[in-house]
């Protein structure tokens, strides 16, 4: 018996621009899933997330994100999406003058929190959730990568979402860091949300089995339902 749909596409095509990047799209993940993007720079995986998180305006085809109907989301309601998302960069992305409390603090307030108990409540369950609870404090230079990492995995817990993009997010870690900042992911994952991985580390998973979508010729096929193709 199918779960319940979080992402659903069907016949969409994706635009960068007027450039067509990827076409005839049809998708349906659920909560709980982990799911990995793999295919060469360039194949459309950041034009995929940029769609699903209301970066890119889906053009064509019908899509349902988390309940928001992708083809009529208008920039007004982009901020409502956003809450159920929550993404993980690369590069981490902190803003480098202010603490890690104040990191988060500047996204709450931007997603409509306003009561400053609960926004401090709020920071320190996520920075427990992902093992930083005396971090708070700190800069973003005095951490290490992974920490960082967990940081902005914790930022992008803040507003409790139903989905996780994380592009390429151990891509600038070290082996044994890496392997944390993934059993933290698929923690997650186990937690009742989708969660939807950019990467190129095959050896990361098969350590950590999940759905793989192959992303080539602008399109998207499944090689497997959880192994993933030999790199």
């Amino acid at each position: 018996m199918p779960g319940t749909a979080i992402i659903e596409l069907n016949s969409v095509n994706v635009f960068q621009q007027k450039q067509l990047v990827l076409s005839n799209l049809g998708l349906r993940i659920e909560k709980g899933e982990l799911v990995y993007l793999v295919g060469k720079n360039g194949s459309g995986k950041s034009s995929f997330l940029k769609t699903l998180y209301g970066e890119l305006q889906l053009k064509e085809g019908e899509a349902t994100v988390a309940g928001h109907d992708m083809k009529k989301l208008s920039r007004k309601k982009v901020p409502f999406l956003r809450r159920k998302i929550g993404i993980v960069f690369q590069d981490f992305q902190l803003l480098s003058d202010r603490t890690v409390n104040n990191n988060l603090k500047f996204v709450m307030k931007a997603t409509g929190w306003k009561n400053k108990k609960e926004i401090n409540e709020g920071i320190q369950i996520v920075l427990e959730k992902v093992g930083l609870g005396n971090k708070g404090f700190k800069m973003p230079h005095e951490l290490s990568g992974g920490e960082q990492q967990r940081v902005s995995i914790a930022r992008a817990l803040l507003n409790d979402p139903e989905i996780i993009l994380a592009d390429e997010p151990t891509g600038n870690l070290d082996p044994e860091t890496s392997l944390e900042i993934m059993n933290l992911l698929v923690s997650i994952s186990q937690n009742d949300k989708a969660v939807l991985i950019a990467t190129h580390d095959y050896d990361m998973m098969r350590k950590f089995p999940g759905r793989v979508l192959q992303f080539e010729n602008e399109t998207i096929i499944e090689p497997s339902p959880t192994i993933p193709p030999t790199a």
